[in-house]
């Protein structure tokens, strides 16, 4: 008994990084905890109390667990039709939520969980193991059933791709939330000159409505598009409360006290350079949003 509540206690040591490691492979934070919890039903029967670096044992354990996660939702073909926005990380408006702050460390915003979603699962895993977690190639190669060699390809092709399409948001948050409010301000007022002022001209909106209607998620891009779409949302502008999604500035629309979407911004260089709103009703509900009270 001594010597499980010992593993235990080390198991628990780890849980937050394990935690990251899993949502940047799998941008969902309920699928991340289902990803840690079966690293500690192997650890629990594998014996391995006397592992000496039982973080380098757990971490490798969780990224094959989350590299056949990856490649069963390919085969299962799981993703909704049209763009997919990923599980947010739902804050008070006024900082983020200690339990977050592992898993939202490297600026981990919605718009790089995007790029990633366009990865393959060999990419992904080499990406995120080595550029954010410093996993030698040497060590992920057997993961991913491949050569150090090749391993290194996967990360410098993902890499090419998140640096191409993943912009880099502003440092200010506190100016970064000046701007979200400024588009918010100008929604509810039908300010749509307001609204071109604050969006980037080629700036990308994606709407994740899930699969209940075929044809409802989109992808729009340009600002003058994005500002005839918004003219739908207007009406809900007012339901929108400030909070931080991701680690950044966005809004929860719940009128009556019930959310019904989400939303999270991308600002560069003083202006909104994407946004990303969740309005599948059935993932709506799943999120942890208790920062909005009763």
């Amino acid at each position: 008994m001594e010597e499980r509540d010992s593993l235990t206690g080390r198991f628990e040591a780890e849980r937050a990084h394990l935690r990251a490691v899993a949502y940047r492979m799998l941008g969902s934070v309920t699928d991340a905890d289902d990803a840690v919890q079966e690293a500690w039903l192997r650890l629990s029967r594998s014996g391995a109390a006397e592992v000496e670096n039982l973080r380098a044992w757990l971490t490798t354990v969780v990224a094959r667990v989350c590299l056949d996660m990856l490649r069963s939702r390919n085969v299962r073909r799981e993703e909704p039709f049209g763009p997919h926005v990923p599980e947010p990380i739902v804050s008070a408006a006024d900082g983020v939520d200690p339990e977050h702050e592992a898993l939202l460390a490297d600026s981990v915003g919605l718009a790089l969980l995007v790029v990633l979603e366009t990865l393959s699962p060999g990419e992904r895993l080499a990406f995120v193991l080595h550029d954010m977690f410093g996993m030698p190639f040497e060590e992920i190669a057997p993961i991913a059933d491949r050569s150090p060699a090749a391993a290194r390809q996967l990360a410098s092709r993902a890499r090419r791709r998140v640096r191409g399409a993943a912009p880099a948001p502003d440092a200010d948050l506190t100016r970064q939330r000046e701007v979200v409010d400024a588009f918010l301000a100008a929604a509810r007022g039908g300010d749509f000159d307001a609204l071109l002022a604050v969006l980037d001209p080629d700036v990308v909106l994606r709407v994740d409505r899930g699969t209940v209607r075929p044809g409802a998620s989109r992808e729009i891009r340009g600002a003058h598009a994005v500002v005839e779409q918004v003219r739908t949302f207007a009406t809900l502008a007012e339901h929108a409360r400030p909070v931080l999604v991701n680690g950044a500035p966005g809004f929860v629309v719940a009128p009556r006290g019930r959310p019904i979407s989400v939303a999270g911004f991308t600002v560069a260089r003083g202006r909104i350079v994407e946004i990303d709103l969740l309005a599948d009703p059935a993932r709506v509900r799943q999120l942890d949003l208790t920062v909005l009270g009763d």
